[in-house]
Parts: C-alpha cells; sequence; structure tokens
C-alpha cells in the first residue's frame, strides 16, 4: 500500500483531482489510500506526545504500514500548508520517515519554495528520496476543468516519469 498525503486545506483541490489521475494511472502498480483530512488532526503541542492522540497515532500507523508515501501540496504563501506542517510537527520526535521511500509533488500557481521546505523537512525526517519522484506543477488550476477533468495532456506523461522515479524508491528499498 502507498499512502498519498493531500497537503491542501480545499475539499476537492486541484491536488487531490491530480492524485485522482495519478492513482487511475498507477492502479495497476499499487494500492492506494489517500489521506486528505489533515484538519481533523490536533495542533501539534510537545507535552502531548506522550500519550500521542489517537488521531495522531492512526496517522502514525498509516506511515508505518505504507510501502511509500506521495506528498502533493501546493504552495501557501511561500511556504507548505500549515496542515501539512503540523503533520510532520508530530513525525519530528519519531523515526517514522527514516529511510521510508517518499515521492513530493509540488502543484501550486508557481510552488517553487514550498517544494524546496517540504525536501528539507522530509530530509530532517530521514526519509528516502530521489529526483526523479519529485515533481514540480506550475499553474496547477490551470490544469483541471471546474468539474475536475484534466485539460493538460502533459500532465499524463509528468506523472508517468513520476512514478518511474518512485517505483525506483520501492525496488530499492525492497533489496
Amino acid at each position: 500500500m502507498v499512502l498519498v498525503i493531500i497537503g491542501s486545506a480545499s475539499i476537492g483541490s486541484s491536488n487531490k483531482n491530480l492524485m485522482d489521475v495519478f492513482c487511475r494511472q498507477a492502479a495497476e502498480d499499487y494500492d492506494f489510500m489517500i489521506l486528505e483530512d489533515l484538519h481533523t488532526l490536533p495542533h501539534f503541542d510537545p507535552a502531548m506526545i506522550d500519550p500521542v492522540p489517537v488521531e495522531i497515532a492512526d496517522v502514525l500507523s498509516k506511515i508505518e504500514i505504507a510501502k511509500g508515501v506521495i506528498f502533493c501540496t501546493p504552495e501557501y504563501i511561500f511556504s507548505i500548508p500549515a496542515r501539512l506542517k503540523n503533520l510532520l510537527e508530530w513525525c519530528v520526535a519519531t523515526t517514522i520517515f527514516m529511510n521510508k521511500p517518499v515521492g513530493i509533488i509540488t502543484a501550486s500557481a508557481n510552488g517553487v519554495q514550498g517544494h524546496e521546505q517540504l525536501k528539507l523537512i522530509l530530509n530532517t525526517l530521514g526519509a528516502k528520496m530521489n529526483e526523479d519522484a519529485q515533481l514540480l506543477i506550475n499553474g496547477i488550476k490551470s490544469k483541471f476543468d471546474s468539474q475536475g477533468q484534466l485539460l493538460d495532456p502533459s500532465i499524463i506523461q509528468k506523472l508517468a516519469q513520476f512514478a518511474g522515479g518512485f517505483k525506483m524508491l520501492l525496488v530499492k528499498d525492497d533489496n
């Protein structure tokens, strides 16, 4: 199972639409679990680490059992969304991402700084990443229509390249 974590604060976001396309495209290779309700997680508080809140324990369990994790997130004010940062802060006192294969897709208006920040955080957490399992898509809202249908066919090729890079991470993890 591959866990997909959507960083967007909006239900039905372009990031969710993008991952729906990706999951359909890669369904033969992977079973996916999508986590998009980061708003239900309590705010990080070091005083709450022992014991960890049930909602956090549930997410940590999903990360732990996943063969790999794919993050798909927009950039908010030149950074990663607060809800995603909150989840990652809960992971700092753990080794949950140590050598965990991780792919990163940043799909936003621009996304460059948010993408770099997410890479930095995941490197700090010990995630196993490679450049081929990273994708930055600028102008994501223009890639879908109002019903969530993909308008830009070049995205299919980009997602296929990303899938290949992510698969390499998983294969290396099996050896």
